[in-house]
């Protein structure tokens, strides 16, 4: 693969997941979920109540793919054949034992099962087998040529016969219905797709999302391998069991999450993602996303820091202020400050280097300009510049 084929596989996936969350309102971060299945042939499990778009949002990424797709609402009485085909009866008269897999289960690259947790016993052990080894075993073996699996339920499955279907999704996603303060938008969306539906231009490949799984590992790593292990312990501490399973495919995750914002290199902003992978209910979710927030250099945590950083700058142009009379008989306090700016100029930058969120990036930009006005104030006070 050549340098310019490389560079341009690594900016789908951003686009892909913008593409992707265009036609609804606030499930910018399903789409992301979406994208990353997709990205690490894996598969997604969305747990909330009916109505949160999630079926929707995987066909428009199969379309978006056009790739072979298929759907289906599962009841505990569904039948194999109704997943898998029927058996084709005038083969089994000449003793060959297969299906009719056409527009089914087996011939489809993404695959969407609402309510996935109602599946029999013989539905969930062939599940488990495609889930796990793209195999299925109905008196010979076939390979499936399923890419990714993504899964709705109501709610996280108690019994303990699901626990190893619910332990081989390995992204979960508690979604939630959108905000009352985004009603009014989405009832107008709503509207507008009805009568103008937004159709994807099938302008990606899923051979694309093939080269960039093969991608994955060359994403640069080490800005958070030491601190991976340490907060996998204190999600352990907090009572959260973590398969090995789960913790052999974390970097891959990490990786593609970087890739989603658009960087080839890990930050610590991309362990957030581990939320989606480690927790098993929405009490463990919250778990997690606590301890990552007060652990990790979050947007969160970055913006609060700006926050006082500017407030710091207030006070410093309110001194600048004072000392403007009899400036020429404060020139150490001039020194000193200008030291301190250009030590808050140097975090700021790293700031805007380190993180992507685009909220962040505003702000050290504003912060950035008002930390250089006082810098030129003090130059001219102290003669630096005229």
């Amino acid at each position: 693969m050549s340098t310019q084929e490389t560079q341009e596989l690594l900016k789908i996936p951003k686009q892909f997941a913008n593409d992707l969350a265009r036609s609804f309102i606030a499930r910018e971060e399903q789409a992301k979920l979406i994208t990353i299945a997709l990205m690490t042939r894996e598969h997604l499990v969305m747990i909330g109540e009916p109505g949160t778009a999630k079926s929707a949002l995987v066909r428009r990424a199969a379309e978006l793919l056009n790739a072979k797709f298929f759907m289906y609402l599962l009841t505990k009485y569904t039948e194999p054949s109704e997943l898998f085909g029927p058996i084709d009866v005038l083969a089994l008269k000449n003793g060959v034992f297969k299906r009719i897999t056409e527009g089914r289960l087996l011939e489809a690259e993404i695959v969407f099962l609402d309510e996935i947790f109602n599946a029999s016993s013989g539905i969930l052990n062939t599940l488990l087998s495609i889930i796990n080894e793209r195999v299925v075993y109905d008196q010979t073996q076939i390979h499936v040529p399923l890419w990714s699996l993504f899964a709705a339920s109501n709610n996280i499955p108690e019994d303990k016969e699901l626990q190893a279907l619910y332990d081989r999704l390995l992204l979960r996603d508690f979604v939630k219905p959108v905000d009352e303060t985004l009603w009014t938008q989405m009832i107008k969306k709503g509207l507008e797709l009805e009568y103008n539906p937004d159709k994807p231009e099938k302008k990606y490949s899923l051979e694309q999302f093939k080269k960039i799984y093969q991608l994955l590992p060359t994403i640069d790593f080490s800005n958070v391998m030491q601190k991976l292990p340490k907060l996998l312990a204190m999600i352990y501490e907090k009572g959260i069991n973590i398969s090995d399973r789960r913790k052999g495919k974390i970097l891959k995750i990490i990786a593609a999450n970087a890739l989603v914002s658009g960087r080839t290199y890990v930050t610590e902003e991309d362990l957030l993602i581990l939320k989606n992978i480690l927790a098993g209910t929405p009490d463990e979710y919250n778990t997690i996303s606590t301890i990552l927030t007060e652990t990790l250099q979050t947007p969160e945590k970055y913006l609060h820091e700006l926050i006082e950083i500017d407030n710091n700058l207030m006070e410093i142009q309110k001194r600048l202020n004072e000392l403007k009379t009899n400036y020429m008989s404060n020139t150490p306090i001039l020194t000193d400050l200008l030291r301190s700016l250009r030590a808050t100029h140097e975090r700021v930058q790293k700031m805007a280097q380190d993180i992507s969120n685009e909220a962040v990036k505003k702000k050290t930009n504003e912060t950035l300009q008002l930390i250089n006005s006082l810098l030129e104030q003090i130059a001219k006070m102290l003669g630096i510049i005229t």
